[in-house]
């Protein structure tokens, strides 16, 4: 009798035990088919919160949420009143979660100014706050982090104009930044990026060492890309270095923007394959002058844009988060999940063409002249998506 007791106990005990798992594993009792199946979860989490998601069309509460589901195909729908919308069709298997991080956007962006000197033109260095800006007076660096009580953040003076001994038409200039963001060439003449200059270096004098100069920054640049794809895999750095020019990596250096100088095949790198990864339509082979993204810590590989639209009118940056792309396209700035799927426009108003760039905090900095009729020239201004 006592023996029987204990195994009564530990039959219960297994019961509950196996009950515990399998509900933990998305496994629920179906009373309509008298069965017990197997469920998925979608975790939606978005930015701003409590937005609204839609299944298939029908409202299932707002963010954040994380929804217990039968296995099967579902169109994903995030919409919050005053934002950009979000969708995205995705499967669900049993046992497995999908997670749903969704950005949206305010449909009416602030815009505010952030100088008012007049602005020939500006250049912004490349993984910093910083942009050189050229006006009529001289040379300057604007830092856009920097959040001062003044109304106009104050410039900070890198070159005064008369330091350079020969005319020169800051609308035209060429300007290479060296590696560090520490000095500039602007035309023929050699700048510091850290202080004022009071004097610079007119390369003018020496057309090699110019040469040499830009040389050795463009190796230092291809060294410091061939050391962050070391961390790639083995076979993917092998075809970058033989056929790719990379174009920039996403901020946390997990994925990489590249051109393709040649048709090649992209083979499967992690095996088995992983699950519960984007489930976004990849492409692995790829095409002579296409720009692709990859992303290594889940082997994927995304089509961004052809050779023909990207030498048309389009340009591309990483934002912040590293989870999304800001594209300068027919006279509109989008931003779009970083395997080109979701693309939102978030300002189509006012700005200069060829010029945009992002802030550490997720805003976006643009040219513009608001009042041409009264202003010559245009000035920074910051669009606030966030």
């Amino acid at each position: 009798m006592k023996f029987l007791s204990k195994f009564i106990f530990f039959l219960l005990f297994l019961t509950i035990l196996v009950s515990v798992i399998a509900y933990a594993r998305g496994y629920r009792f179906d009373y309509k088919n008298k069965s017990l199946s197997s469920t998925g979860i979608i975790a939606v989490t978005s930015y701003p919160k409590t937005a609204k998601i839609y299944l298939n069309g029908l409202l299932h509460g707002v963010t954040d949420n994380n929804l217990t589901l039968s296995p099967g195909d579902y169109q994903i729908d995030i919409k919050k009143e005053g934002f950009t919308s979000w969708s995205k069709k995705v499967n669900l298997k049993g046992e497995l979660v999908v997670n749903i991080d969704a950005v949206l956007y305010p449909a009416n962006p602030s815009l505010s100014p952030l100088t008012n000197l007049g602005i020939v033109k500006a250049v912004p260095l490349e993984d910093t706050d910083k942009i050189v800006v050229f006006a009529e007076e001289g040379v300057y660096l604007f830092e856009a982090a920097r959040r001062p009580l003044s109304f106009f953040p104050p410039l900070k003076t890198i070159v005064k104009k008369e330091l350079f001994t020969t005319p020169i038409d800051f609308s035209t200039v060429e300007v290479e930044i060296s590696p560090d963001q520490k000095q500039a060439i602007v035309d023929n003449y050699l700048i510091s990026l850290e202080e004022e200059n009071q004097s610079i270096l007119d390369l003018s004098l020496s057309a090699e060492s110019k040469q040499a100069l830009i040389t050795a920054w463009e190796e230092q640049k291809q060294a410091n890309f061939l050391k962050i794809l070391e961390t790639y895999p083995p076979e993917f750095s092998k075809i970058a270095s033989d056929s790719f020019k990379v174009i920039s990596f996403s901020p946390n250096e997990t994925k990489v923007l590249y051109q393709s100088l040649d048709n090649v095949s992209l083979s499967q790198m992690i095996t088995p394959p992983l699950i519960a990864t984007n489930q976004a339509i990849e492409t692995r082979s790829l095409k002579k002058g296409g720009f692709y993204i990859y992303d290594k810590k889940e082997d994927k590989n995304y089509f961004i844009s052809n050779f023909e639209f990207r030498i048309s009118n389009f340009n591309i940056q990483w934002y912040f988060d590293s989870r999304h792309l800001v594209i300068e396209e027919d006279k509109k700035i989008s931003i779009a999940d970083y395997d080109n799927t979701n693309r939102q426009p978030v300002y189509s108003g006012p700005f200069e063409a060829k010029f945009f760039t992002t802030s550490s905090d997720g805003k976006i900095l643009i040219l513009a002249n608001l009042n041409p009729e009264a202003n010559k020239l245009p000035d920074l201004y910051l669009v606030g998506i966030r």
